[in-house]
């Protein structure tokens, strides 16, 4: 049975759930074999000036999230609508990513890690969130600037990971930089990774899909505003992890039953063969 899987990736500026709504009729409509959609972070929590979080936070018991819960459902589709500020019951303010599915439930959330500082203002998350996608894969969630951190793309890929969402509202001059990141963590996890920015003026564009051996399936090469769509072959992934990458590197094959531990002074932590292949995937002998 094929595993592949239409993702439309919508590089667009921020915009009001209403007008959100909309367009994503339309745009289903316009691609009816697109699955999964998914917007960028703050999508629909970018207000004009300023941002005061404090004040445009919510709980995820709100109306709105329930909206987006029946839009899913209406259409039937996977619904990633970017990121929110969430009041947390703690009363703190993260940024956080939901998953719909198409029954309308919410299926994953994710609260962001490595928050963008000290612009970034939220309090950071504290658990990586990957969600299954029945008959197709495991998906992991990342937010922007987590791309960063090596460390957030290696544990989504260790928790079972095929794709990864990179949610992103760039608007600085990095972006470029972030192209060359996005397109390394896939290549030393072996997972595809789909990041999806803003469209100008809310950010810089340049939204991509890289598959798992580090070749660019789908990119805007603009800040303007449009949908990529791809298709994503969830087998490639246990494909390279068998062969290599470039039918040569197996990076999760490189630990053997009698390798001695490798200490990690930086965690006070190790690795070691009995914790190194991901989990529930085939990494190849």
């Amino acid at each position: 049975m094929s595993r592949s899987l239409g993702v439309a990736l919508v590089q667009h500026h921020a915009t009001t759930l209403s007008a959100f709504a909309e367009h994503l009729r339309a745009s289903t409509a316009a691609h009816p074999q697109m699955r999964l959609w998914v917007y960028p972070e703050l999508h629909l929590d970018t207000p004009v000036g300023t941002a005061d979080i404090e004040r445009i936070a919510r709980p995820l018991d709100d109306e709105r999230f329930a909206r987006l819960a029946a839009l899913a459902a209406e259409l039937g589709i996977w619904l990633v609508p970017g990121t929110f500020f969430e009041r947390s019951d703690s009363g703190r303010v993260h940024n956080t990513a939901l998953v719909f599915g198409p029954d309308g439930e919410v299926r994953a959330t994710y609260r962001k890690i490595f928050p963008w500082r000290p612009a970034e203002a939220c309090a950071p998350g504290a658990e990586f969130t990957v969600f299954d996608l029945p008959g197709y894969g495991r998906i992991g969630i990342s937010i922007c600037y987590d791309i960063w951190f090596p460390e957030h793309a290696r544990h989504l890929a260790w928790a079972g990971a095929d794709l990864i969402l990179n949610l992103v509202q760039t608007n600085t001059s990095d972006r470029e930089q972030e192209l060359a990141i996005v397109r390394g963590n896939a290549i030393m996890n072996q997972v595809w990774i789909a990041s999806v920015n803003a469209a100008a003026p809310t950010g810089r564009g340049r939204s991509l899909v890289v598959d798992p051996d580090g070749a660019i399936r789908m990119q805007s090469s603009t800040a303007e505003q449009q949908i990529l769509t791809s298709v994503i072959d969830f087998d490639q992934v246990s494909a390279v992890r068998r062969f290599g990458t470039a039918g040569v590197s197996r990076p999760w094959a490189q630990l053997r039953p009698d390798d001695a531990p490798i200490e990690l002074p930086l965690y006070a932590g190790r690795i070691s063969p009995e914790t190194w292949a991901p989990r529930g995937a085939e990494a190849g002998e």
